[in-house]
């Protein structure tokens, strides 16, 4: 018997579905920060109450990296449920880099720059509970990769 986590046909847990749908959600939110800090950053600096940065270029480019992190969350987002084992990399890659937002802004950075932690934390909280109950479900499954017919 085929293991159904290896199935091309699979159809996702309702716990798979919300996480994409989470992941989806960060995605957009990403975009909707990173696009107008790539295109006018002072002006959304000065919109968050944040300091001006100078040289302009780094708060562009850190729009630009918000952007390319987005891309590879894609991954994450779709049915990765039907993928087998390896497709569990950029779901769990996804939650561990909210973490690592988290821990950043909330732990290293000023006090003015925390609302960039809560941002990340509002993604990491229900992203990481899902993905530990999608894991906890999986996991008899995830060790083997398929059963002699």
């Amino acid at each position: 018997m085929r293991n159904s986590r290896l199935d091309p046909h699979h159809r996702p847990t309702p716990v798979e579905r919300w996480f994409g749908r989470l992941i989806w959600l960060g995605v957009l939110a990403n975009l909707a920060l990173a696009i107008p800090t790539v295109l006018f950053p002072s002006q959304l600096l000065a919109m968050a109450e944040l300091p001006q940065a100078t040289p302009v270029v780094w708060p562009r480019f850190a729009g630009l990296l918000l952007v390319l992190l987005s891309a590879f969350y894609v991954s994450a987002a779709r049915d990765w449920g039907r993928h087998g084992l390896a497709a569990w990399l950029p779901a769990w890659l996804s939650v561990v880099s909210r973490l690592v937002g988290v821990l950043f802004f909330l732990g290293f950075q000023d006090s003015e720059y925390r609302m960039m932690g809560l941002f990340d934390l509002m993604f990491f909280v229900p992203q990481a509970t899902l993905l530990l109950w999608a894991a906890s479900t999986a996991a008899p499954v995830m060790g083997a990769a398929t059963e002699p017919v």
